[in-house]
């Protein structure tokens, strides 16, 4: 499964204190995924940090 936060990011921060395997903030304040594919066993809290964004900036394929 492969993560990206698109440009709607408002950084909220949600998706890093749901999933900060996966997410986190970065200096410009807004979310990014810390590498493109999400690790082994992260897939559902990955899934329920993107279904908690307020403007659906992140993506899972």
């Amino acid at each position: 499964m492969e993560a990206r936060v698109n440009g709607n990011c408002i950084g909220c921060g949600m998706c890093a204190n749901i999933c900060p395997e996966v997410f986190t903030m970065t200096g410009e304040g807004t979310a990014a995924a810390l590498e493109d594919l999400v690790p082994p066993g992260w897939e559902e809290q990955a899934g329920e940090a993107a279904d908690s964004c307020p403007v659906d900036a992140i993506e899972l394929d």
